[in-house]
């Protein structure tokens, strides 16, 4: 109702690390603040019908100790470790990250790298957007100012796959300058599949849909390591910032690039 009432004048309050800090620096000037803490029936982690339910209130400490997250999203739990410091992930949620979509956020990048739903409610009920339609810019989302982002729904993971996520920064728990995560398929070093989302040098999560076509139905090897290195570049358009120029960003994807993969491969079963 509040959210109905007050529209882009009210601010959700969750998790609050990156609310809180925005207000400091009267860089967000809400007129209502309105807390949903007391909402623990959005503090969930459930599987229901190979459907992993994450509620927006579940801290990301949480997830880190859930045997759900930890057996059937094995890239949320690898990502998990690198979303800020520990002060950070015992307050802040799985919901705000996804809701705020900062550039260089690990958890939009899965959700959008497994297929994920994102759960929206306002008065007017409930709304489900795919991941893919769901990140449109910098901090732009497909949510309207008058609904609540309840809960993000993603399918088990295939664990006979590949995945592999991975990050730079200048510490670890550092805001990422680069960072991906690898969901695919292989057999025999033969990658069959092959799902990359790009986060860090972006302005939103981004699919690599050019690479990703390269890769499918190749075997990893240094031609095709030379290809994805060429065609990358037609894929993101990193920003500059003070974490470093686009240049250097595109030149640390590709490298994360070959670094996922190889790590992913590592995982491969082997063939009876």
């Amino acid at each position: 109702m509040l959210l109905n009432e007050y529209g882009e004048d009210g601010q959700i309050l969750a998790g609050g690390q990156s609310l809180m800090p925005t207000l400091n620096m009267r860089l967000s000037n809400p007129q209502l603040l309105i807390d949903i803490n007391h909402l623990h029936e959005l503090n969930s982690i459930t599987l229901d019908d190979n459907i992993v339910r994450i509620g927006a209130l579940a801290r990301h400490s949480e997830l880190a100790l859930s045997p759900i997250i930890d057996m059937y999203l094995p890239l949320i739990a690898d990502a998990i470790p690198h979303v800020a410091h520990i002060a950070v992930r015992n307050r802040g949620t799985f919901g705000g990250s996804v809701a705020l979509a900062d550039p260089a956020a690990e958890l939009p990048a899965c959700v959008l790298a497994l297929g994920g739903t994102v759960v929206l409610q306002s008065v007017k009920g409930i709304r489900k957007v795919k991941a893919d339609d769901y990140f449109l810019g910098l901090y732009e989302t497909e949510r309207k100012p008058n609904e609540l982002l309840i809960e993000v729904q993603i399918p088990v993971q295939d664990l006979t796959g590949l995945w592999a996520f991975v990050e730079l920064s200048q510490r670890k728990g550092d805001y990422a300058i680069a960072g991906l995560a690898f969901i695919g398929t292989s057999e025999k070093q033969f990658i069959k599949t092959a799902k990359l989302v790009y986060f860090g040098s972006e302005i939103k999560p981004t699919l690599a849909k050019k690479t990703m076509a390269i890769l499918i139905n190749t075997r990893w090897d240094d031609n095709t390591r030379k290809l994805i290195a060429e065609t990358l570049g037609r894929d993101l358009d990193p920003m500059t910032n003070l974490q470093g120029s686009a240049k250097m960003k595109l030149h640390l994807q590709k490298v994360l690039t070959n670094r996922a993969i190889d790590l992913a491969l590592k995982r491969e079963k082997p063939s009876r």
